[in-house]
C-alpha cells in the first residue's frame, strides 16, 4: 500500500503512515488508510488497530498543496476517513508521537482511543493560515478538553504538549516509553476487557454559562483580530458545537470553512506559508553542500544592533565574544543586554538562572586578538565604507582560516567590503533588523565570490537562531532598504505636495502597517538615513537630493532618542504628538520649491506608497537581486511591518491586478516632470501584464 505500512502482529493491525516529511494527509495517504482499515475489518485475526506515524510526526495535517485543487475534494476526504474510523467495529487506537496538528489531530479525534508520547505536540493551527479546522475539529476538540480550552486552542492555533493535556479525556494515556508499544499494550487491555468503543461525537457538552462565555469571547476577538476574519469564524464554529446537534455542527463548520477558503486574508496567509519555505531553497545550495560548524561567534560593536545580534546566539547556547573600542561603550552594551534579559524575566519568559547562563556565554573585549578563534565574526559598526574597510582589513589578518566574516551593512556594496580581504569567498552579508533580538528577518547578502558553503552555513544558522532568511544579491540597499527608499520617496512626494506626516502614517496604519513611515523613522533614528542621504549626495553632486527630512535632522531632531523628530515625544512617553514647528518646516520647504499643497485621500496615499514598493520590487526581481517575488514579500512582512493579511507587496499587487497597478503608475507619471522620472512602471510588471502570467 502506498504511503503507509500495514502489518498484523499478535492480533493487532499496525498502520504506520509513511509520507515524509510530516505525514501530510494527501489523497494518496487517505485512500491507502481506508484500504488498510477495510483489510483489518475483514481479517478475523485482527482484534484492534493501532494507527501511528513516526517519531517526528503522527501527522502534520492536510497537504497544503492540495488546497484549492480538485484533489482536496477527492474521496475519501478527511471527513469520510474520520466517519469510517468512528463507525469501525473494532477498537482504533491512535499512537501519537512528534507533531499531531491540524488534520492530523482531527484524524486522531476520529479514533476510539488515543495514546500519546509525553513530548508530542498537539494543536489545530489552521487559524494561522486564515482558516478553521475543516475536519470536525471545532466540534470534537471542545468535547474533550472543555469549551474554554478548546476555543483557545482553535482561535490561537497554539500547540500543547501531550503532558499539558494529560488531565483531559483527549488522551487515554500519556507515556514516556515507546508510544507504539504502549498503544499495542493498551489495545490488548481494552480487547480483553471488552471495553465499548468511544466516539467523540457522542459526548454531550454540558458547560455552565456557555453563552455568556461565548459573548465575552466575541467581544474580545472583535478587538484583537481586526484584519482577520478567521478567529471570529473559528469562534462561531465552536459555538455550533454548543448550540447545534453534532451533524448540524459539522455542517456549520463546513460552511464557515468554505467562506474562509476563498477569503483574501486566507489566500495571503497561505501565500506567506509557502513563501517562507520557498525562501530557503537557493540555487547552488543542496543538502550535500558542506556546512561549517559554528561553535563560537564574534560580534564587533556593542551598540543597539551589535548587542541585539549577540543575544540571538546567546539564546541558543552559542558563546559570543563582543568587541568595542572603548570600555565605556562596552560596559554600556553589556548593561543593555542584561537589562533586556531581565525585562524578559520580569514577563515570566526567563528564569534568573537562564539570564545568568546566557550572560555567562558573553565575553567582552577591546582586542581583536580575542576574536581569532571565532567561527563566525559579524561586524555591526557605523555605516561608513571607511570604517568597514578598517574592520575587515583587521579581521583578514587575525581571523582563523575558514572563519566566516559577515557584515551587517544595510546599504553598502558587499563586494567592495569582501575586497578588503584576501578571502572574499568567506565574506557574506548578514543584515539583521532592529531590534535584532526581536525582528525575525535576516537578509543574507551573497557577494559575487561568496562560497556555496558559506551561504549554506548562513541559511542553516538562520534557522538555528529562529530567523526567517531571504537571500539577496548585491545592490545599494539590497532588497529591503532599496524598496524602502522608493516607499519613502512616494511618502515624501505626498508630504511635499500637501499631506502631513500624521495623515500619511494614519492611512498606512489603517491599511494594516504596524507604523507609518514617519513614526518608523522616529523610532529607528533619523540620523541614520541622513548619513545615507549625505553619502548619496556626495556621490551625485549634480543632483538635488535635498528633502524636508534634512531640515528636521539639521535642527537636531533625530526621533524618539532626542525627544523630537517628525513628532514630539514627552519624556518617558512614546506617543507621537504633531508639532507646529515641523509643520512650518514643511510649509517653508514647499514654498521654496514653489509647490502649492493639495489634499490627498487615504486611498491615494496607500496606493502610491504600496505600488511604489511593488514597482521597485519588480525591478529587483528582474535584476536577479531577489530570487522570487515571494522572497520580496517575506522581506517586507518580517522586516518592515507590511500587513500579513495583504500577503506582502508583490502578492498584494497581483491581487489588486497588475493592470490596475500599471495604470495607476502611469497616471501618477503624468502629474509632473519630476513625477514622470519616479513613476515609471517596471518593465517586468508590463511584461506580466501583457502575458497574464503571475510574478514568480
Amino acid at each position: 500500500m502506498s504511503h503507509l505500512h500495514y502489518e498484523v502482529a499478535d492480533g493487532i493491525a499496525h498502520i504506520t503512515f509513511q509520507n515524509p516529511p510530516v505525514n501530510g494527509l494527501g489523497h494518496s495517504l487517505r485512500l491507502a488508510l481506508v484500504n488498510a482499515l477495510d483489510e483489518a475489518e475483514e481479517n478475523p485475526e485482527v482484534k484492534a488497530v493501532v494507527m501511528t506515524g513516526s517519531e517526528r510526526a503522527f501527522s502534520g495535517g492536510a497537504d497544503i498543496t492540495e488546497f484549492g485543487t480538485p484533489r482536496s475534494g477527492w474521496q475519501p476526504t478527511l471527513r469520510t476517513v474520520i466517519e469510517i474510523m468512528e463507525a469501525f467495529p473494532k477498537p482504533i487506537i491512535a499512537a501519537i508521537d512528534g507533531v499531531c496538528l491540524g488534520g492530523g489531530l482531527e484524524l486522531a479525534l476520529g479514533a476510539h482511543y488515543r495514546v500519546a508520547a509525553s513530548r508530542a505536540r498537539i494543536g489545530l493551527p489552521e487559524v494561522k493560515l486564515g482558516l478553521l479546522p475543516g475536519g470536525g475539529g471545532t466540534q470534537r476538540l471542545p468535547r474533550l478538553v472543555g469549551l474554554e480550552r478548546g476555543l483557545s486552542m482553535i482561535v490561537t492555533g497554539e500547540h500543547y504538549t501531550a503532558t499539558r493535556l494529560a488531565d483531559t479525556p483527549l488522551l487515554d494515556r500519556v507515556v514516556d516509553t515507546p508510544v507504539v508499544e504502549a498503544a499495542a499494550a493498551f489495545a490488548k487491555e481494552i480487547v480483553a476487557q471488552g471495553a465499548p468503543l468511544k466516539r467523540v461525537r457522542d459526548i454531550k457538552i454540558e458547560e455552565l454559562d456557555a453563552q455568556a462565555f461565548l459573548q465575552v469571547s466575541r467581544r474580545n476577538l472583535a478587538a484583537s483580530s481586526k484584519h482577520f476574519p478567521a478567529p471570529k469564524l473559528c469562534l462561531e464554529a465552536v459555538a455550533a458545537c454548543v448550540e447545534l446537534p453534532f451533524d448540524e455542527g459539522l455542517k456549520r463548520e463546513r460552511e464557515l470553512f468554505n467562506t474562509l477558503m476563498t477569503s483574501p486574508e486566507s489566500l495571503a496567509l497561505r501565500h506567506i506559508f509557502a513563501a517562507e519555505r520557498a525562501a530557503t531553497k537557493v540555487p547552488g545550495v543542496t543538502r550535500e553542500t558542506p556546512r561549517r560548524e559554528i561553535r563560537q561567534v564574534g560580534v564587533i560593536g556593542a551598540g543597539t544592533m551589535g548587542g541585539g545580534i549577540a543575544m540571538n546566539f546567546l539564546n541558543v547556547g552559542i558563546p559570543v565574544t563582543i568587541l568595542e573600542a572603548k570600555q565605556e561603550a562596552l560596559d554600556r552594551g553589556l548593561a543593555t543586554i542584561r537589562r533586556n534579559y531581565e525585562n524578559t524575566m520580569k514577563k515570566g519568559r526567563l528564569t534568573q538562572n537562564q539570564v545568568e547562563e546566557r550572560m555567562a556565554l558573553l565575553t567582552p573585549t577591546m582586542s581583536y586578538d580575542d576574536l581569532a578563534q571565532a567561527d563566525l565574526i559579524i561586524e555591526a559598526v557605523f555605516e561608513d565604507i571607511g570604517v568597514k574597510e578598517a574592520v575587515f582589513t583587521t579581521l583578514d589578518a587575525i581571523a582563523k582560516p575558514g572563519a566566516i566574516l559577515a557584515s551587517n551593512t544595510s546599504t553598502l556594496d558587499l563586494n567592495i567590503i569582501a575586497g578588503f580581504t584576501k578571502r572574499p569567498q568567506d565574506v557574506i552579508g548578514l543584515h539583521f533588523f532592529s531590534p535584532a533580538n526581536v525582528m525575525k528577518l535576516l537578509e543574507i547578502v551573497r557577494g559575487d565570490q561568496t562560497s556555496p558553503e558559506v551561504l549554506a552555513t548562513s541559511l542553516d544558522l538562520a534557522k538555528t537562531i529562529a530567523k526567517k532568511p531571504v537571500v539577496s544579491g548585491v545592490c545599494d540597499g539590497f532588497i529591503g532598504n532599496r524598496m524602502l527608499a522608493s516607499y519613502r520617496a512616494a511618502a515624501d512626494e505626498l508630504l511635499l505636495h500637501g499631506a502631513s506626516p500624521a495623515e500619511i502614517d494614519r492611512a498606512l496604519e489603517n491599511f494594516g502597517f504596524a507604523m507609518g513611515p514617519y513614526r518608523v523613522g522616529d523610532l529607528a533614528g533619523l540620523d541614520i538615513g541622513w548619513a545615507i542621504r549625505k553619502r548619496r549626495q556626495a556621490e551625485n553632486p549634480d543632483l538635488d537630493l535635498s528633502c524636508v527630512a534634512d531640515r528636521i535632522c539639521e535642527a537636531g531632531r533625530f526621533g524618539q532618542k532626542t525627544g523630537a523628530g517628525w513628532y514630539d515625544y514627552s519624556a518617558g512617553n512614546r506617543k507621537p504628538k504633531e508639532d507646529p514647528i515641523v509643520t512650518k518646516m514643511i510649509d517653508d520647504f514647499r514654498a521654496e520649491k514653489g509647490i502649492t499643497p493639495r489634499k490627498f485621500t487615504a486611498r491615494e496615499i496607500v496606493e502610491r506608497c504600496v505600488f511604489a514598493l511593488a514597482n521597485e520590487g519588480a525591478r529587483i526581481l528582474e535584476e536577479g537581486i531577489a530570487l522570487r517575488a515571494s522572497d520580496i514579500d517575506i522581506v517586507y512582512l518580517n522586516g518592515y511591518g507590511f500587513p500579513a493579511h495583504h500577503g506582502g507587496p508583490m502578492h498584494y499587487a497581483q491581487q489588486v491586478g497588475l493592470f490596475n497597478v500599471v495604470r495607476s503608475i502611469k497616471r501618477y507619471a503624468r502629474l509632473s516632470d519630476s513625477a514622470a522620472a519616479f513613476w515609471q512602471p517596471a518593465p517586468l510588471l508590463v511584461k506580466h501584464l501583457d502575458s497574464g502570467e503571475p510574478l514568480k
